[in-house]
């Protein structure tokens, strides 16, 4: 189920805008974690720029991209991180995690091992975030249904188990890609405003220090 989350488009004339623009209400931090080769450097490219690049390359590290969107009159700044895959970068990848608002874990459902190790990213998630940041599990690559190794029901069934909200998605044709991103923020401002809600309850006997406060200015 897709939240109402309008999205926000640049000027074509300045493409750089979503990088220097600060008229923005709060920010959320989003990684994308999963195996190589999942795609999710192209889930992000067609999220932020409404493209897809059939080439292949391998994240090295870490990158990101920022996209600001509109949510209940809210203007939210997301820096969405792409995470390399690989074994060798995970000292450097999950150092990002820690502060993340929401994780779109993700696997290939034309690639069984990468659904496999979908239970080894959450455990990498739990590790090293904050215990409330909100995760979906993402099936890429839902165009390839001819080389399909993952029933659809077993990612539903996986996600049902854990607790986690699920989509089907690819990022060649852009199908659900929008209704995943959507969901994810829309689930972290129902878990902020829930934060907030709970401070205000104890705020008779608990006193709201200057950091609570902070990080309970933004609700959606």
């Amino acid at each position: 189920m897709a939240p109402t989350a309008s999205e926000t488009p640049l000027a074509e004339s300045n493409p750089g805008a979503e990088y220097s623009d600060m008229n923005f209400d709060c920010m959320f931090k989003i990684l994308l974690i999963g195996n190589s080769g999942v795609g999710k450097t192209s889930f992000l490219l067609q999220y932020c720029e409404g493209k897809f690049n059939p080439a292949f390359v391998s994240t090295v590290g870490i990158d990101f991209k920022v996209k600001t969107v509109t949510v209940k009159d809210k203007r939210i700044k997301l820096q969405v991180w792409d995470t390399a895959g690989q074994e060798r970068y995970k000292i450097i990848t999950t150092q990002y995690y820690r502060h993340a608002m929401g994780f779109l874990v993700m696997y290939d459902i034309t690639n069984e091992t990468s659904f496999l190790d979908i239970r080894n990213w959450l455990s990498q998630v739990q590790q090293h975030s904050f215990g409330n940041a909100q995760i979906i599990i993402v099936a890429n690559k839902s165009d390839l249904e001819d080389q399909r190794a993952v029933p659809t029901q077993r990612g539903k069934d996986l996600a049902s188990e854990l607790g986690y909200d699920f989509f089907e998605a690819s990022a060649k044709t852009s199908d659900s890609v929008q209704s995943t991103f959507h969901a994810l923020v829309s689930s972290i401002c129902v878990q902020m405003a829930d934060s907030v809600n709970d401070l205000e309850d104890k705020a008779d006997t608990v006193p709201l220090n200057k950091s609570q406060a902070s990080d309970s200015s933004c609700l959606c």
